[in-house]
């Protein structure tokens, strides 16, 4: 007897649950805008990346020669890096532009500062090259002896 009491009482329970989570009476109405800002407030807001740090290339041809960046304040610095890192050659400094807004693909022209550049053999002489932020990866395009590629770096933790 103390089953059937128990069992018709966790019933009784599961239906005014489902009931009142499907309710949609006049009354429901007037806070529904209220519940939906307070929502809005408590999901996680999706916020601009940070891009500062240290970038490597991940479609180079080869393991011990690649191309590495470093974002710091409103700077860019892109290297030629060769003999498994223990030579590097500066290939564009230039401006950094921070995204403010988690727009999924982001754009800024980086200004080349010349006055880092003029001196590099390696470096490029563009006066702004279009940088490109999308799902986790930082490209550009760079030109060498006449062939230009697509130039790909993740972040590195």
């Amino acid at each position: 007897m103390k089953k059937l009491a128990i069992i018709t009482l966790c019933v009784a329970l599961l239906i005014t649950v489902f009931t009142g989570c499907s309710s949609s009476s006049a009354n429901s109405h007037n806070g529904d805008s209220a519940q939906a800002n307070s929502a809005e407030n408590k999901s996680p807001q999706k916020q601009a990346p940070d891009l500062t740090g240290n970038w490597k290339q991940t479609n180079s041809k080869s393991d011990s020669s690649y191309q590495a960046a470093t974002i710091s304040g409103d700077t860019i610095e892109i290297y030629w890096v060769s003999d498994n890192g223990d030579t590097k050659s500066l290939y564009w400094a230039g401006t950094f532009v921070a995204p403010t807004v988690a727009d999924e693909q982001y754009k800024w022209d980086s200004k080349n500062d010349h006055s880092k550049t003029e001196n590099a053999i390696l470096a490029s002489s563009d006066d702004t090259k279009t940088m490109t932020y999308q799902n986790g990866v930082l490209s550009y395009e760079a030109s060498a002896m006449g062939t230009t590629t697509t130039v790909k770096l993740e972040k590195q933790k």
